[in-house]
Parts: C-alpha cells; sequence; structure tokens
C-alpha cells in the first residue's frame, strides 16, 4: 500500500475496515427520558473544566433510545449533562458522562467527537403505565429513571430548544508515549430536527455509587422536572472550541 493509498482512506481505525461509516449520522425516531435534578452547586463547579461557567446548579440525566440511526444501527444510552455557558456566552450543555451499549457507537462517538462514553448497560422502555430508564454496568446497578406515561404534552417549541442547544465535550486522545495529544473542548449540535411528540408526567431518579460509573457523584437532592421526547435529528460533527495544548495555555 502506497502512501497516498495510506491517507486516501484514513478516517477511523481499523484502516481496511472501520469501525463506523462517514457521517452525516442521521437518527430516527431518537427517544429520550431525561430528568433535570437540583444537585451540590460545590460539585458541579469542580468537575465543570475551564473556561466553561455553570449556569444553573442542575444535571440532566438522560436515558436515551436509539432505534435507527446511520452507521450504529439500534443501541441505547445513558448520560449526564451540565448546564453551561460557553466562552462565547451560548448557553449549553456540558456532557460529563456517557454509557452506551454498542462497541460501533462507543468507538465512533469518542473517536469523532469525544463523547466520554463507557460500555455499560442502559435501557430505556414501558412497563405498562411506566417509562423506566436504566443503567447497570456489569451486574452492579448504577441509575434508575421513572416517569408517568404520557401524562400531559409539552409544546414543540419547548421541547426542541433543550434538543437543538449545543453540547461540549472534553475530547482528550494519547500520544504513543503516554502524553495527552489533543486535549480540548468540543462543541457540537443536533441539526435537521424533526418533533415527534413530547410529554411530561411525575418523575424520580435514584444513584448508586460504584467505582468505575460514578454517576452518583453529583448527587440527586431534588427531582425538578423530566420530558419524554421523540424526535428525528442528525448529530452533526463538531468545532473546537478551546484548545488547552495550544500555545499560551497553561
Amino acid at each position: 500500500m502506497e502512501e497516498h493509498d495510506v491517507l486516501s482512506g484514513a478516517f477511523a481505525m481499523p484502516r481496511l475496515s472501520p469501525s463506523y461509516p462517514i457521517g452525516p449520522y442521521r437518527f430516527v425516531s431518537r427517544e429520550y427520558l431525561t430528568i433535570a435534578y437540583r444537585s451540590d452547586p460545590d460539585t458541579l463547579r469542580r468537575l465543570l473544566p475551564e473556561p466553561l461557567e455553570l449556569r444553573l446548579p442542575e444535571v440532566r440525566f438522560q436515558f436515551i433510545r436509539m432505534p435507527d440511526s446511520t452507521g450504529f444501527g439500534e443501541y441505547a444510552m445513558a448520560a449526564q449533562i451540565i448546564p453551561a455557558t460557553l466562552p462565547n456566552g451560548e448557553a449549553g450543555g456540558y456532557v460529563h458522562a456517557v454509557y452506551v451499549n454498542s462497541h460501533t457507537a462507543n468507538t465512533g462517538g469518542r473517536e469523532l467527537w469525544g463523547f466520554p462514553q463507557k460500555l455499560a448497560r442502559p435501557s430505556l422502555t414501558v412497563e405498562r403505565d411506566t417509562l423506566c430508564g436504566a443503567l447497570d454496568f456489569g451486574p452492579v446497578p448504577v441509575a434508575r429513571g421513572s416517569m408517568g406515561f404520557k401524562h400531559r404534552a409539552v409544546p414543540e417549541a419547548e421541547a426542541m430548544a433543550e434538543l437543538a442547544a449545543p453540547g461540549v465535550l472534553l475530547k482528550i486522545i494519547p500520544h504513543v508515549d503516554g502524553r495527552p495529544r489533543i486535549c480540548e473542548l468540543v462543541r457540537y449540535q443536533m441539526g435537521e430536527l424533526r418533533f415527534k411528540g413530547c410529554w411530561t408526567a411525575p418523575a424520580a431518579l435514584q444513584l448508586m455509587p460504584h467505582a468505575l460509573a460514578p454517576v452518583a457523584e453529583l448527587p440527586v437532592l431534588e427531582v425538578l422536572r423530566a420530558t419524554h421526547l421523540i424526535a428525528d435529528c442528525t448529530l452533526q460533527l463538531g468545532e473546537v472550541i478551546h484548545d488547552y495544548l495550544s500555545e499560551g495555555v497553561a
């Protein structure tokens, strides 16, 4: 294989059989259970990387089911997001932790955008009159969320505002000698949104301590609100908004 052949197809690992295809990445009927809760502001500030600033002393815990996604197939996700203000003043969400049950999604999310993902067992199901989110890490339960099923409709504009807001990731890729080769904040956004329905109802959330899935480090002090959203969307490629390794960054 000549050098130009190596570079011509070098967009993902492994070179001859990449773990995921070239985007864009379209999600059809992506389904969210999002539970917003009040948490400890000092802990939030300790975990939020500068130059991001804490916008609210809250956390959004999401259980997500993706039945139809480009290249990644069908999988599920659980995520913890901290409301933050970006360096340009935008309101967005810092993605603190993500757990997925798909190797392909895990690889693509980490390599392309820098999603802080680990393999685990998240799920989102309907049990009679209740929408149930679960996250297990190995045999150990880590998170349990529940919400009444479709009690009250949420207006489209209100429901989609949160989905359309930018997200921020701390992308870290090591050099071959173990030093960081990439260490940067990445901004990403969902596009081509298509609303299919959103509802709210009483909700509950329980987080359990785990050594390698420390979601309980952001304690649930009070559940504030919950939504069940179904929408089509496209995960757009990201942009670097802060480079910790660039000249002049301490």
